[in-house]
């Protein structure tokens, strides 16, 4: 039983695949696992399948799930709902989210993120060296609560916004961890770390910005009290499991 995978939503970087499953077998003290998700339509949909394959060969935790086509936020939520249909003893107990871009660096860094867990159900991250405590980019999330509120993010967002929704709905439920020296650092354009290849320039766009924007506001006002509600009654399942 893995009691954390990883999720990470990919597009037009099959090299990723290598990248952060070396970065996982240095640094993971846990059975983790890393789930890619990718887009069928991907026209390197045929080289993640290669890079999974190889990587898996080579002994890595690192598994491959697709969807017919969609965003990123489509592709971690059918990720998530591939995980919690499993099995009941095959299901993690948390569920993680990094974008292609992000890199572990911290050994026993899921440790540290089920030890987080195990003491507050919710939602854990670690400094990502960009947003460092003001954003979770990247984090880790108590199964029971995906199960609870049917996705990782809101369907509705595309790619952006969606650190915000897990930043607020960890800060109204009280159930937000932050482990600042923990780091998984995000390595991003905006940062200098990384160049501005098409997928950073095609999700970065102020038109992109200004739409997820919009769909985060009109989303936390109408299902702020549901998800909130949703989040305290897993995490008391979970306390008293």
């Amino acid at each position: 039983m893995s009691s954390l995978t990883v999720v990470v939503p990919s597009r037009g970087r099959p090299h990723t695949v290598a990248q952060l499953a070396e970065a996982f077998r240095a640094t993971c003290t846990e059975r983790t696992w890393l789930l890619f998700a990718v887009d069928e339509d991907d026209p390197q949909y045929l080289a993640y399948r290669d890079a999974v394959g190889e990587a898996s060969i080579a002994g890595l935790r690192v598994q491959l799930v697709a969807q017919p086509s969609g965003t990123m936020v489509s592709a971690l939520n059918h990720a998530a709902r591939h995980l919690l249909a499993a099995p009941g003893p095959v299901v993690p107990t948390a569920i993680g989210f990094m974008g292609d871009d992000h890199r572990p660096r911290t050994e026993g860094w899921d440790r540290a993120y089920l030890t987080a867990l195990q003491a507050l159900p919710g939602i854990v991250y670690g400094n990502d060296l960009l947003q460092g405590a003001s954003l979770p980019t990247q984090c880790a999330i108590s199964a029971p609560i995906v199960r609870a509120l049917g996705h990782m993010a809101p369907e509705v967002l595309t790619h952006l916004y969606v650190d915000n929704y897990w930043r607020d709905l960890g800060r109204a439920t009280g159930c937000l961890s932050y482990l600042p020296d923990v780091v998984v650092e995000h390595l991003h354009p905006a940062a200098g770390k990384a160049p501005w290849d098409d997928g950073h320039r095609r999700v970065n766009r102020p038109s992109m910005y200004d739409r997820d924007r919009t769909a985060y506001g009109a989303y936390w006002t109408e299902h702020q009290a549901r998800d909130v509600l949703a989040v305290r009654q897993a995490v008391m399942g979970v306390a008293h499991g």
